[in-house]
């Protein structure tokens, strides 16, 4: 069974979870939040578990940063959908584990009882073909906004827009690991594991 709930990235001098938004959710979030290592510059990033994040979280998260941030709304470990927003509401959108999320964006057939015999039929795998085929094409779109919003949170690193579109057309058994990949190849600098004590 893979993570499903949202990965939260975003800068603060705080801890994020101070965030107001946080606020209403009482102590027992602590159970239901993962703090990953923060990456250097006072980046963040949360994992929370499912039904705690509402779309509309993520202007309000930039209201009280200040800062661009981003969100993935990972199911199963499998499949994500990344938003990010930055300061002047500018939003840019990508999906990681493309052919998981073509499975996931198709609709099913109306009239079928059993989908798992329908995801056996050749019509299957062509539906399949075509969405997997329109999400590619948005690659190259998905990959400059994404550049565009990192370079509006201050990174300085040279991305490289096909280096960008080939990560977004890989794919990885654990959805999370792509999106940190993508955090490190945009140029945010990569968390710092503390060494551990003798």
């Amino acid at each position: 069974m893979g993570f499903s709930g949202h990965l939260v990235f975003a800068r603060s001098e705080r801890p994020l979870l101070e965030a107001p938004l946080f606020g209403s959710t009482g102590p027992e979030l602590r159970d239901d939040v993962h703090e990953w290592q923060p990456r250097p510059g006072g980046w963040q990033t949360l994992q929370l578990e499912q039904g705690i994040w509402e779309d509309e979280h993520l202007s309000t998260l930039v209201d009280w940063t200040g800062v661009p941030a981003c969100v993935a709304d990972v199911s199963d470990s499998s499949v994500a959908l990344v938003t990010g927003l930055d300061t002047i509401g500018h939003r840019w959108q990508a999906w990681l584990n493309l052919d998981n999320a073509a499975a996931l964006l198709v609709e099913e057939p109306e009239d079928m009882d059993d989908v798992s015999l329908w995801m056996a039929t050749p019509e299957f795998e062509e539906v399949i073909g075509r969405k997997r085929a329109e999400l590619d094409a948005e690659v190259p779109a998905d990959a400059e906004g994404a550049l565009i919003w990192a370079s509006a949170a201050g990174v300085q690193a040279a991305a490289q827009q096909p280096r960008i579109e080939e990560l977004l057309r890989a794919q990885e058994t654990f959805v999370e690991e792509l999106f940190d990949a993508l955090l490190d190849e945009l140029g945010f600098s990569e968390a710092v594991h503390s060494a551990p004590q003798p």
